[in-house]
């Protein structure tokens, strides 16, 4: 098996999903276990493997405590890695699945643009029709970087102001950067796009045609 195909292997990105989520923890045996779901001995091999690779490290555990192993930041490609993992599970997915469940009636698209040095991921919320309650929005979104162990730095804006951005925007120019990402289409959500002043009137003829009749 090549060192590709072993990182695209299920067992490793459930691994990392929960690892490269909190780079900064340590993780025993039994606490990936809970975590991923994974059986204790397939999760003692491909840690085994990622330690070889230098993707983790080992952490000396006390009279008191397992064995853990945890991000190895020092790792010669750590920075590439951490990139995809935010593109893929360990955070673009968790915010995905936040969006999808507690705003699936206002959220019609959102991004993830990128994260800075700082860990603090920008994220990018275009609302529909209805505008997500702020008070929600920022308690979600405090909840979930304690989960994932980034900051989050989200912009909310309604799909009138999403279609009006321009070449010069910023957030045109951070859409169209290599790392960002969408992680709500439009159409996962029940979300619904605003009613164009034209589709009011339309409307309002067809009200007014019927009640002449």
């Amino acid at each position: 098996m090549s060192a590709a195909d072993f990182l695209l292997a299920p067992e490793v990105q459930k691994l990392l999903k929960v690892v490269f989520a909190e780079p900064m923890n340590r993780f025993s045996v039994a606490e990936l276990e809970k975590r991923t779901k994974l059986n204790p001995e397939l999760i003692e091999q491909t840690q085994e493997h990622l330690l070889q690779s230098g993707i983790l490290c080992r952490h000396k555990s006390k009279a008191d405590e397992q064995e853990a192993v945890g991000a190895n930041t020092s790792f010669v490609f750590y920075n590439e890695l951490r990139t995809i993992a935010l593109k893929s599970f360990a955070a673009a997915e968790p915010i995905r699945a936040m969006l999808r469940s507690k705003f699936k009636d206002s959220v019609l698209r959102a991004f993830v643009l990128g994260e800075d040095k700082d860990a603090t991921v920008e994220l990018l919320v275009v609302h529909g029709q209805l505008v997500p309650e702020e008070s929600e929005m920022a308690a979600a979104c405090r909840k979930l970087s304690t989960s994932i162990g980034r900051h989050l730095d989200v912009h909310v804006i309604s799909s009138t102001r999403y279609a009006a951005l321009t070449a010069r925007d910023d957030l045109t120019l951070k859409l169209a950067a290599p790392f960002a990402i969408e992680v709500v289409a439009e159409g996962d959500t029940k979300a619904k796009a605003p009613i164009e002043r034209g589709g009011l009137l339309q409307s309002a003829r067809r009200k007014l045609a019927a009640l002449g009749r």
